[in-house]
């Protein structure tokens, strides 16, 4: 019995350090750390289906209904605390967690409220409305959202995220040109496995097939180039590209 606990404790350690590992490598929210320091056996396991197991491929199922399972309970948390006290950080941790749930509306809306006084042209809030507007399906309005960002941050997006997700809301709302050169600039600059993949659909879109082909090819091309940790990360879109040349 001793024995089984002892190996046990191991285990759990393995898992915290590899999933600590994984979230630096990656660069995911540092709020991970204190749910996987402070309680291993249940962080890990929700830190694996919401961060790993969708990078993993064919995941995707299984994730979601993870994210609704653990969403619930969250948040009732936040709403409590939003209760007890009403401030943007409040507003903005319960906007993300309905977003995470499937509730762009009520994340929208609730981020929306924060965009008031000496934070009225705050791009970070700007940049979760553009994020929950997509997501939502609302891609003119992500657009509007980003190029206010941008306005604000002079033309260049802190982070390489920002990027795709304008050049992914480009090509939602169907400004080709723009989507072509934002799709263009990410993959020169961040070798971005997704914008190859997404440029080469929205290429096959046009009918230009050949130039598609090339980005596919691009996008498989990169598995051999990138340590395992990334590979697994890219696998979808890898996968995805394969499926294109098929």
């Amino acid at each position: 019995m001793f024995a089984f606990w002892s190996n046990s404790y191991y285990l759990i350690i393995a898992a915290q350090v590899i999933c600590i590992l994984h979230l630096f490598k990656t660069g995911r929210s540092r709020e991970w750390l204190f749910l996987l320091i402070f309680l291993p056996l249940l962080g890990c396991l929700i830190y694996f289906i919401k961060e790993i197991l969708p990078g993993l491929g064919g995941g995707s199922k299984v994730s979601s209904v993870a994210n609704s399972f653990f969403s619930g309970g969250r948040i009732k948390e936040l709403e409590r605390n939003l209760r007890i006290s009403d401030t943007d950080a409040n507003r903005l941790k319960l906007a993300e967690e309905y977003a995470h749930a499937g509730n762009y509306e009520r994340a929208i809306e609730l981020t929306r409220s924060c965009l008031v006084g000496i934070y009225s042209k705050d791009p970070g809030i700007m940049r979760d409305l553009a994020t929950y507007h997509a997501l939502n399906g609302q891609f003119e309005e992500s657009v509007g959202w980003f190029k206010k960002v941008l306005a604000a941050k002079n033309g260049k997006f802190d982070r390489p995220d920002d990027e795709l997700a304008y050049a992914k809301a480009l090509d939602g709302a169907g400004m080709v040109t723009e989507a072509e050169e934002e799709y263009r600039k990410v993959i020169r600059i961040h070798h971005s496995v997704e914008a190859m993949y997404r440029y080469g659909m929205l290429l096959k879109k046009l009918g230009r097939i050949e130039e598609a082909n090339a980005q596919f090819q691009n996008a498989v091309d990169q598995r051999d180039l990138n340590p395992g940790y990334v590979r697994r990360t890219i696998a979808p879109w890898i996968n995805a590209a394969r499926k294109e040349l098929r």
